[in-house]
């Protein structure tokens, strides 16, 4: 009875959401519209590009197959009084009524988008299929032939904007032989202002550039001129030449109240530096330096509006700041001069916070508490300095005897510095302020105290954060020293290391002191600058590659000491065993929108890391392990590998799934459901492996002829809360190849069994 029970509540389930009738909802005379389509009969004129013209879309589709959300406000009675009534209809989706106006319109502005496009005789009409209550909606484009540019000149009567617009010529839109399209024809015209404004012309708009199409008799030929427009502020003021403006000073106004600001900076203190004036009360709490290195506007240089936006985005990386503005006030008394007014808000500069936090870990429960106190302007060059003080407390259970305590202690302390700016020896203030870099160095002790050893993790960092283009980002760590000290194991505990039936060298090596001294590069690109774009844009992709290499410099160091290693241990810093290998990782992710509700996500990982030299294995820390929420969701985390290994049973069995090479293999198509939630269905597929094959892991080493054997395939559905600053999410994921196993029993795909093939998993963010 309880196996059928599952049955019996989706049964219950179809029958519920297919037995409700819309047409309750639907009033006489009017239709529910089920579908909308836009068809062209023109290979050049893409439909897709016009779903955005559509003002009334039918109601939503989960996965783009069932309307659920219109389903479940039909359960709903014409009662709306009832309190039943107003959830289901809350938590629903009203039917989608056709409405011929709104229809009408966009039938109105698709004709206009074709025509924009240089097709100017094009026409677009509706067609109807109507079956009982249901509309089928369908915009037919008959886009004829478009007109075309033949011929291009431009009418402009001053040389100097001539002169400019022609050597920046080879990134005209514009060409002999283009459609007619508003579109291109907009875009120069963006293009030209831009190039103006940044050669001095201050009040230059686009809309002093408009077009003259004069077409061939008897074609669709367009003879297009471009023509150049004098200013003029108003209507009935008299037609000028363009003027080109420069800086004559900048001037940083530092005040808490930038609104309160008069143009003779009453009542201000003031100092220059380099030629710039800065104005404040009381003292200045940003070094002049500072102020000057982020700021690109230079006086007695012409005014360029992308140096004011570099400006803006310089010194919006200023923490100790909290607004920016920058106003231009033009002189009377001088000919085509503007002071550059660069306003600053002081922003709270220090802060102190407090997390607690609850602890689950196989059952048993603790509790986790961090204080972080922050300085945003520590050294008046807005220097962040952080300090958090963390300590945790675990109950264990289940343990066997002869270990002193049952609890799990852990205290730990970091600190970080981050310079807004690229800090090495030697750099220029020029290449600084070019680089739009941070700089960090950080510190970090953590103390564990277990009933079957105590481990301390001290740790100190040196790294480099830039970007060169808005979607790229590097990050350098120049240096990175981990040191693991383990100083005692409890009798118990290192007599249950020493009778390993396996002999398990990685557990053995876990729980040894080693020092890891590493560099590392990473790069990140992205293909939209940010999630509203990425909503906009039908495909986008990201890339992220990271390598780093550990040891090469210690051992280098330690060959020109000693010729060999004492012993077959290897070299040692201090009677230290330092680790040495390489690690390399690559992520693509590619995002592509079907429609505003519904998204297709690709993704792959990989990534391999090379113990060599001084090390026989890598440091547990940097191994791969698969499974958990953003891997191969129907096994939980560090459950999965190394190839068809299986796992010995026992507390540290997480540990034995881990390897040198990992490989994931992920699909997910996302879709919109109601309210703020939003579903998913993925197929994940994957596994790790070792490259050196290790006793009692024989399994889990990687070969050519058989890694794709061992591939573990999971599928599953998920649900999103999109609570706009934050995304929780909830995977279900079951087995459906599970290559630990052998037989009937390696496809579960056939044989399903909750206990043994789900996996449930809890994660912020998407997984990829």
């Amino acid at each position: 009875m309880m196996k059928s029970l599952p049955l019996y509540i989706y049964i219950l389930c179809v029958s519920l959401l297919c037995s409700c009738s819309v047409n309750k909802f639907i009033p006489d005379g009017s239709y529910l519209l089920d579908e909308v389509n836009i068809e062209s009969d023109t290979k050049e004129v893409n439909p897709s590009q016009f779903s955005s013209y559509i003002r009334q879309n039918p109601n939503a589709k989960w996965f783009n197959l069932v309307k659920v959300p219109l389903r479940i406000y039909c359960i709903s009675g014409k009662d709306s009084t009832k309190r039943i009534n107003r959830f289901f209809r809350n938590i629903g989706d009203a039917p989608e009524i056709f409405d011929e106006e709104i229809a009408l319109k966009t039938q109105m502005e698709i004709e206009k988008a074709v025509r924009n496009m240089g097709y100017m005789q094009a026409n677009v009409s509706m067609n109807k299929q109507i079956k009982k209550k249901k509309l089928k909606l369908t915009y037919d484009i008959a886009a004829g032939n478009p007109y075309m540019v033949k011929h291009i000149a431009y009418d402009i009567n001053d040389h100097l904007i001539s002169d400019i617009i022609e050597a920046d010529s080879i990134q005209s839109y514009l060409y002999e032989g283009m459609p007619l399209d508003v579109t291109i024809l907009d875009n120069e015209r963006q293009r030209i202002t831009k190039q103006l404004q940044n050669s001095g012309y201050y009040k230059f708009n686009k809309d002093f550039i408009v077009y003259q199409a004069d077409t061939i008799r008897n074609s669709r030929l367009v003879d297009l001129t471009m023509k150049l427009l004098p200013y003029q502020r108003r209507k009935e003021d008299l037609p000028t030449p363009h003027q080109r403006y420069t800086i004559r000073n900048v001037n940083f106004l530092v005040d808490n109240d930038i609104a309160r600001v008069d143009n003779n900076f009453t009542g201000y203190d003031s100092l220059s530096y380099k030629d710039y004036h800065i104005y404040y009360k009381g003292k200045t709490y940003l070094r002049p330096g500072t102020l000057v290195d982020f700021n690109y506007i230079q006086p007695h240089e012409l005014f360029n509006e992308q140096d004011v936006q570099n400006t803006y985005s310089s010194m919006g990386r200023l923490r100790a700041l909290k607004y920016i503005n920058i106003r231009f006030d033009e002189l009377a008394d001088s000919d085509n001069q503007l002071d550059a007014n660069i306003l600053l808000t002081k922003g709270k500069d220090k802060s102190l916070s407090f997390e607690v936090e609850g602890t689950n870990s196989a059952g048993d429960l603790g509790a986790a508490a961090s204080v972080t106190f922050q300085h945003r302007n520590l050294f008046k060059g807005s220097e962040t300095f952080t300090f958090k003080v963390r300590g945790a407390y675990e109950a264990i259970t289940g343990l066997e005897e002869g270990y002193e305590n049952d609890d799990y202690k852990e205290y730990g302390i970091e600190s970080s510095l981050n310079f807004p700016q690229f800090m090495f020896p030697f750099l220029s203030s020029e290449f600084k302020s070019r680089i739009r870099a941070t700089s960090e160095v950080g510190a970090k002790f953590n103390s564990q105290l277990r009933p079957e050893f105590t481990r301390t993790l001290a740790s100190a960092s040196w790294s480099y954060r830039w970007t060169d283009k808005i979607r790229s980002q590097h990050r350098l760590d120049l240096l990175d020293i981990n040191y693991i000290y383990v100083p005692w194991k409890s009798q118990t505990f290192t007599e249950y290391l020493e009778n390993l039936t396996d002999r398990n060298s990685i557990l053995i090596k876990s729980y040894e002191d080693q020092l890891i001294v590493k560099m590392g590069y990473s790069y990140t690109y992205n293909s939209a600058n940010n999630p509203l774009e990425a909503k906009k844009r039908r495909n986008t992709y990201s890339i992220r590659v990271n390598i780093e290499e550990s040891g090469n410099l210690l051992y280098v160091a330690s060959k020109l000491v000693h010729d060999k290693p004492k012993g077959n241990s290897g070299y040692e810093i201090a009677n230290i065993p330092f680790a040495q290998y390489v690690k390399g990782d690559f992520d693509y992710a590619h995002h592509f929108n079907i429609d505003n509700r519904n998204s297709l996500v690709f993704h792959i990982g990989m990534g391999i890391a090379y113990p060599y030299a001084n090390s026989q294995m890598l440091p547990f820390e940097k191994r791969y392990f698969s499974g958990g929420p953003n891997s191969v969701r129907g096994w939980s985390v560090r459950s999965l590998g190394p190839g068809s290994y299986k796992g010995a049973d026992g507390g540290m069995n997480y540990i034995n799934h881990a390897g040198d090479i990992k490989l994931d293999l992920n699909i997910e198509y996302r879709t919109y459901l109601f309210w703020k939630f939003h579903g998913a269905a993925f197929v994940d597929a994957g596994n790790i492996w070792n490259i050196h094959e290790y006793e009692g892991q024989e399994e889990g080493t990687f070969r050519m002829k058989t890694f794709y054997k061992q591939l573990a395939v999971a599928y599953g559905l998920g649900l999103r809360l999109d609570l706009d600053y934050l995304i929780l999410r909830f995977d279900g994921g079951m087995k459906a190849v599970n290559p630990m196993d052998s037989g009937k029993d390696k496809y579960p795909f056939l044989r399903p069994r909750m206990g043994r093939d789900f996996a449930f998993h809890f994660a912020v963010g998407y997984p990829f």
